[in-house]
């Protein structure tokens, strides 16, 4: 407890900088929209295609239903509590369980790490195709990324912010451009058909299952609530900006599932090593695939970008709650950024990036995200219950986070029930190595279920 009072008796009283607040809706919503169009979503079209037919936008509609729960329970909370690393803080205030909401924060930090680490070396990949570097090691190229993003995240939070917008805008242009080139092909297909036979009482199950797909092609919502304390007017803006950035998703998911089916036979789109690749090629052959590849850079780059962000805000804001030793909630005086936890985070992510065998370790991280989003649904349906608690400016019936917490548990139980243990396995172990790090931080760090009230 000692490491919060301090930390927070400093800011309170002016000693130590703070965060800058800089953001507005309009960049609220494009840093959501940012963390939510990546690169996957071009090859999961593909996926999505040949497991749900025709019927892949309407997959994209259920999982957006689905998504949605979880999302707005997020924009509830941060209606209510705007701070950092605002996941932990709200199981912690609901809950009273410092290890559950150390578990929950440093399960956020492992998703961050292992998709920047990711994406470094897709980044690095991807730029040795686009300008022909044959025989340059894409370790370094990784590194040289890391160091690149490191120093933006470091320069500011409006700096990030603005190259964010860029890249956001240009991926959200290359989706826009394959409508665009495969719009007169709208209409030409039954998009209710589906791989099950005429008649088969299948078709809502196959839907269904293609909606779980789906539903992982709208996870980045969650790190809009980490950047509270640099938002102005957050009660206001990270509600507005999270169902912004949510639904202009969804709008491009389904145009794009529409016009992709349109153009190219789901058949042959569910096996097509680059599937809106092979749209673009077919519905307008002048377009050189390359270009894609450079959309592709803007992307990466743009979803590391965000997770550096996202993860920082998490140690610093881990730190201000005593749940971390309280250095990481150290904020340079100048640049107004968390300084110790950028730099903690980038010499973590050398050796992964440089490793280069994270893609396990990064698919089981999907499960301890839907394990965060369970717990942050149960937090909110507790702390709706608790009558002193203030409702925020963005309120929710309380079966929202329920059923959010519902479909978290049923989406875990199909991850699972694959067959596929090494996930599961993983993800349990990082939870073990959660629970041993806060063991032997104890002595440092908040030591009982105490959290400070304020608004």
């Amino acid at each position: 407890m000692a490491n919060q009072g301090k930390a927070e008796a400093a800011a309170q009283s002016g000693d130590e900088p703070t965060l800058h607040r800089s953001i507005g809706p309009t960049q609220m919503a494009l840093y959501g929209l940012g963390s939510m169009l990546g690169a996957g979503v071009y090859g999961l079209m593909g996926k999505a295609a040949g497991q749900v037919g025709n019927a892949v936008w309407l997959a994209f509609v259920v999982a957006l239903v689905a998504a949605l729960l979880t999302a707005l329970s997020y924009a509830s909370l941060g209606s209510r509590y705007p701070r950092a690393a605002g996941a932990a803080y709200v199981t912690q205030r609901a809950y009273g369980f410092p290890l559950l909401s150390f578990m929950v924060g440093l399960a956020l930090v492992c998703s961050g790490l292992t998709s920047i680490a990711t994406q470094s070396r897709v980044f690095a990949a991807n730029l040795i195709e686009l300008v022909g570097l044959d025989g340059l090691p894409v370790a370094w190229l990784a590194l040289g990324f890391l160091l690149i993003m490191a120093g933006i995240v470091f320069r500011g939070i409006r700096e990030s912010m603005w190259v964010n917008v860029l890249c956001t805008l240009v991926e959200a242009s290359g989706l826009i451009l394959v409508v665009a080139v495969g719009f007169s092909y709208w209409g030409s297909v039954d998009y209710f058909e589906t791989p099950a036979a005429p008649g088969d009482d299948h078709v809502i199950l196959i839907v269904v299952q293609g909606a779980v797909l789906a539903f992982f092609a709208f996870i980045g919502f969650e790190d809009m609530y980490n950047v509270a304390e640099e938002v102005r007017d957050p009660q206001r803006t990270i509600p507005l900006g999270l169902i912004t950035a949510m639904v202009a998703a969804a709008i491009l998911y389904i145009a794009v599932a529409i016009t992709a089916v349109s153009v190219v036979p789901w058949q042959e789109l569910g096996t097509a090593p680059g599937p809106i690749t092979e749209v673009v090629s077919r519905a307008a052959p002048i377009i050189p695939p390359i270009l894609f590849t450079g959309i592709t850079l803007f992307a990466v780059a743009n979803t590391g970008l965000v997770n550096f962000v996202t993860a920082s805000r998490l140690l610093y804001g881990m730190g201000r709650q005593g749940l971390l030793p309280a250095f990481f909630g150290r904020v340079h005086s100048d640049r107004r950024t968390p300084h110790i936890a950028i730099l903690v985070l980038f010499l973590i992510l050398v050796p992964l990036a440089l490793a280069g065998t994270i893609s396990e370790l990064a698919s089981a991280t999907v499960l301890l995200l839907l394990s965060v989003f369970a717990v942050v649904n149960g937090s909110l349906f507790v702390l709706k219950g608790r009558k002193s608690e203030e409702p925020g400016k963005f309120e929710i019936p309380r079966f929202v986070p329920a059923l959010g917490v519902l479909v978290c548990v049923v989406l875990i139980a199909v991850r699972v029930s694959t067959g596929d243990w090494r996930a599961p396995a993983i993800a349990g172990g990082l939870l073990l190595g959660c629970f041993v790090i806060y063991l032997a931080m104890r002595s440092h760090t908040l030591p009982a279920g105490r959290i400070e009230h304020d608004r």
